[in-house]
């Protein structure tokens, strides 16, 4: 039988009460709302309201400012307009949560998870702030933190999975475990339900701290967002009970889980096969970049031909094959990482190489695998584990610091695991990775079928099945990995630790092109863009004829795989991508993803976005490379 979160949470609070007893908690959208203190510490410290609002009952089936309008239409003989929900402000919401009832949502940074778990169940609530309560009064609590419900099952999921004990899991420390107050997104009291319920979506968060002049109003959650307009007898009593939960209560006991739709248990026969990556990189330089330095424009850089020289970049990246152990620390298996950084150019003003500690990062990297892969083969593989994304970026930030490098830059780190069919990655800035995949529009789920070309005049049925989350300060100045010479104690400094990063992992399918790159290409090239040269490779390789994919699977199915064409073919992929980003940068009359984004800033900038530009392209086959097709 499956069992909620909640009722999960709910197990466990009862048993740490027991013990209580015995023994006597679009790139510029999202950049303004992350983090509480670097938005709200220009003039004030960020606090959490703790005291009860004051504000008149509101009615839940029509908030204030609409109820005016409803009784003026009827006294005007019209019929009352329903307002949408999606259109209610989150102030409104906000109200009628707390007129209904009133809990404090905060936890002291000194509690334990067991602390936390206990609050979440006994105040019912799915997120708590995290406060500061050591030098400030009661109504002046400073937040440090937020910590959710989610938060609290994935630190007991980890720490079981590192063996350690109830009573160990249940004495961490919530400070160390929660999402620090300068990561935290937030809402803001004028946004509707709508725009915050896409917020939520995008970023996969389920709760919402609503700022207001850098207090922390409340945390709206989903549910509190679906409640609202219900009014409390449509909640409850015999007349609701009989026509929404009588008829849907209980299970019969021949109850069983259907099967998968077809094309999901063809996937999952396959499942258990080992998947591959055949990889082909490209790295093109700034194009009006010369060993003096970088022009401004083409006029600034002169006749001479463009750049093409890769050892000009200030990006630079890495590509390594190693054995490590799998998770269950028994079995070997081959792991292929990738990795890209991009150098920040401004440190050429204070007479910094910018190339210096983007390739030291990314070299660093490769030598920490060959190490690790070194140390598998001389232990028999008894002391060496799969490197996360985060970790790996921790170690080399480490020994670029020790070797006092000086410099800063963006990363994208990547494993994939090619037994379970999962690319795992870390990113810190504006680099990212996109995943391409055809998805066929008859088993398309409603936001992936392509509902703007009419079938009979689609080339493909080729999707971004995935696209990851940048990570920017404000426009144009994305977070970065760095060093001085020393510590930066600044809390709204740019430089961020790997244990910063966007850190997540996508399900990688047979025939998937996965892209890992820098801005350079993504400033100037639009996604749909990199997915329609993408689509021009496949068919120039006949991977996909006319754009459909039966004729793969019929390929698949016959045990052909096209392995070493694809391994042959795939650096002319990232070629393709560099070359297309470089003369979308040089092109004047035609705005880039850069130019568009920054006038939506009230920038004024036009064209393309010259830059380095590194592509790590990806193309996933069933069979390694160097094998003659069947």
């Amino acid at each position: 039988m499956m069992a909620t979160r909640r009722e999960l949470l709910l197990k466990l609070a009862a048993k740490v009460s027991n013990n209580q007893r015995a023994t006597a908690a679009i790139a510029t959208g999202l950049a303004a709302r992350n983090g509480l203190i670097q938005r709200s510490s220009r003039s004030f410290s960020t606090a959490a309201q703790v005291d009860p609002p004051t504000a008149t009952i509101v009615n839940k089936a029509a908030p204030a400012d609409l109820a005016s309008s409803l009784d003026q239409a009827k006294l005007e003989g019209e019929t009352p307009k329903r307002s949408r929900v999606s259109d209610v402000t989150i102030q409104e919401v906000l109200k009628a949560k707390h007129t209904a009832r009133w809990v404090e949502p905060v936890i002291p940074h000194n509690a334990t998870v067991r602390d936390a778990i206990v609050t979440c169940i006994s105040q019912n609530i799915s997120g708590m702030m995290v406060v500061d309560r050591t030098d400030t009064m009661k109504r002046q609590q400073k937040c440090v933190g937020l910590i959710t419900s989610r938060d609290l099952l994935r630190i007991m999921a980890a720490s079981i999975k590192d063996g350690k004990s109830a009573e160990e899991i249940l004495n961490q420390s919530v400070i160390q475990q929660m999402t620090p107050i300068n990561q935290v997104i937030y809402g803001r009291p004028d946004e509707t339900i709508g725009m915050c319920r896409a917020i939520m979506a995008k970023l996969g968060i389920k709760c919402l701290p609503i700022l207001v002049d850098g207090r922390v109003e409340g945390i709206i959650t989903a549910r509190d967002m679906s409640e609202f307009y219900y009014d409390p007898k449509d909640l409850g009593g015999k007349k609701n009970y009989l026509t929404d939960v009588s008829e849907r209560v209980g299970l019969s006991e021949n109850t069983s889980m259907a099967e998968p739709p077809i094309f999901v248990r063809q996937h999952l026969a396959s499942k258990h096969d080992p998947l591959f990556i055949n990889v082909g990189t490209a790295e093109y330089p700034h194009p009006f970049k010369s060993h003096d330095g970088v022009g401004a424009n083409r006029r600034d850089f002169g006749p001479d031909d463009l750049a093409t020289d890769p050892s000009l970049s200030e990006d630079a990246h890495f590509v390594s094959t190693v054995e490590m152990l799998d998770e269950s620390g028994t079995n070997m298996q081959k792991l292929l990482y990738m990795g890209v950084a991009d150098g920040v150019g401004s440190w050429r003003e204070y007479g910094v190489d910018p190339r210096d500690f983007s390739r030291m990062l990314m070299g660093e990297c490769q030598n920490i695998l060959r190490d690790a892969s070194s140390e598998c083969s001389a232990t028999g593989g008894t002391a060496c584990t799969m490197i996360s994304p985060a970790e790996l970026l921790a170690r080399s930030y480490k020994r670029t610091k020790e070797a006092n490098v000086i410099g800063s830059s963006t990363a994208c780190v990547g494993v994939f695991d090619s037994v379970h069919h999962q690319l795992h990655f870390s990113n810190i800035g504006d680099s990212g990775i996109i995943v391409l995949r055809h998805i066929d529009s008859d088993v398309a789920s409603a936001l992936q079928r392509n509902r703007t070309t009419p079938r009979t005049e689609r080339k493909s049925d080729l999707r971004i099945a995935f696209v990851s989350q940048q990570q920017l300060k404000s426009f144009n100045h994305p977070y970065q990995m760095g060093w001085t010479g020393e510590e930066v104690v600044d809390k709204n400094s740019s430089f961020k630790q790997a244990s910063d990063s966007c850190t997540s992992s996508v399900h990688i399918l047979r025939g998937d092109i996965i892209i890992m790159a820098t801005d350079g290409l993504f400033d100037n090239v639009d996604i749909d863009d990199i997915a329609s040269i993408a689509l021009k490779w496949e068919q120039d390789n006949e991977f996909i004829d006319n754009g459909g994919i039966d004729t793969r699977r019929r390929r698949w199915e016959s045990g052909s795989s096209l392995t070493d064409i694809s391994a042959q073919c795939i650096p002319t992929l990232a070629e393709m991508l560099c070359q297309k980003a470089r003369e979308n940068s040089l092109d004047n009359t035609v705005d880039s993803p850069f130019a568009l984004l920054a006038k939506e800033n009230d920038i004024m900038w036009s064209g393309g976005m010259p830059d380095d530009c590194t592509v790590v392209a990806m193309h996933v086959v069933g069979k390694p490379a160097n094998l003659n097709d069947v």
